[in-house]
């Protein structure tokens, strides 16, 4: 993750995290708590991270979450192909992030593929149209 500075909050303009509930499926737990704490600094209620599909879908309970942010491949080798046709079929905004360029995704299931290190401005743009304007 990149940031203009380590010790400042990230700036979301005049868009908000609040009240956005977002599933992090990611298998590196250094990169899923930070993009944990990066994602519950700018407001965020965040489920996870969890490093399987079956934990992912054990939190798939109401409510809900907006969005979901997905690494593709998983502990163990397991991929994502399952768990982004489930949230897909549930109306989940997925954005999957990765390592690798090419990946075996349909594009209409996906709003956005993000590359690792994951740049915040990016991140945000990403998830944009599932946020709630600030009051």
């Amino acid at each position: 993750m990149t940031s203009s500075s380590a010790n400042e909050p990230p700036q979301s303009g005049p868009w908000e995290l609040k009240d956005m509930r977002v599933l992090l499926v990611e298998d590196s737990w250094q990169i899923g708590m930070a993009l944990k704490r990066l994602l519950r600094s700018m407001g965020a209620e965040v489920l996870g991270p969890v490093a399987t599909t079956a934990e992912a879908e054990s939190l798939l309970a109401e409510p809900a979450p907006d969005v979901a942010l997905v690494d593709f491949n998983l502990r163990g080798g397991e991929r994502a192909h399952g768990l982004i046709d489930r949230l897909y079929g549930q109306g989940i905004r997925v954005v999957v992030v990765s390592g690798y360029g090419d990946l075996p995704v349909p594009p209409e299931k996906i709003a956005a593929i993000l590359q690792k290190p994951i740049v915040e401005e990016q991140l945000l743009a990403a998830l944009r149209p599932v946020m709630k304007p600030s009051r």
